[in-house]
């Protein structure tokens, strides 16, 4: 299951944020997530998830994401993972951005996918 986890967390990094391909989002989250992003509403179901990342990465700029997972648990069909993310911009002098996350994990079609995505910066 760690594995699994691992390869959606790279298709994240590599190929949603790094190439900015939205569409491979459908293999990130499950059709009914949900992502509560800091400062914002809740955003509900996989279409209005791309059209939020794909408005969140090009409006910041964002050139590459790097999540590292610090635990996770398993409970039946359900898994929950706390990490670490670290966002870096194009804009050129742009610090780094350094948060925290949990994802809610649940099996669909086979795979793990992101059901529940909740993230904010560290202090």
């Amino acid at each position: 299951m760690q594995q699994s986890m691992q390869v959606t967390n790279r298709l994240f990094e590599q190929e949603v944020v790094a190439k900015r391909n939205i569409d491979a989002l459908d293999r990130v989250y499950t059709a009914a997530a949900r992502i509560l992003p800091p400062g914002a509403e809740m955003v509900n179901g996989r279409e209005n998830i791309k059209a939020f990342w794909r408005g969140a990465i090009e409006a910041l700029n964002v050139a590459a994401c790097r999540l590292e997972t610090v635990d996770v648990e398993l409970i039946g069909d359900t898994a929950y993972e706390i990490g670490r993310a670290t966002i870096e911009f194009a804009t050129a002098g742009a610090a780094p951005l350094v948060g925290k996350y949990v994802v809610i994990w649940k099996r669909e079609g086979g795979a793990w996918k992101w059901a529940v995505d909740i993230w904010n910066p560290s202090a």
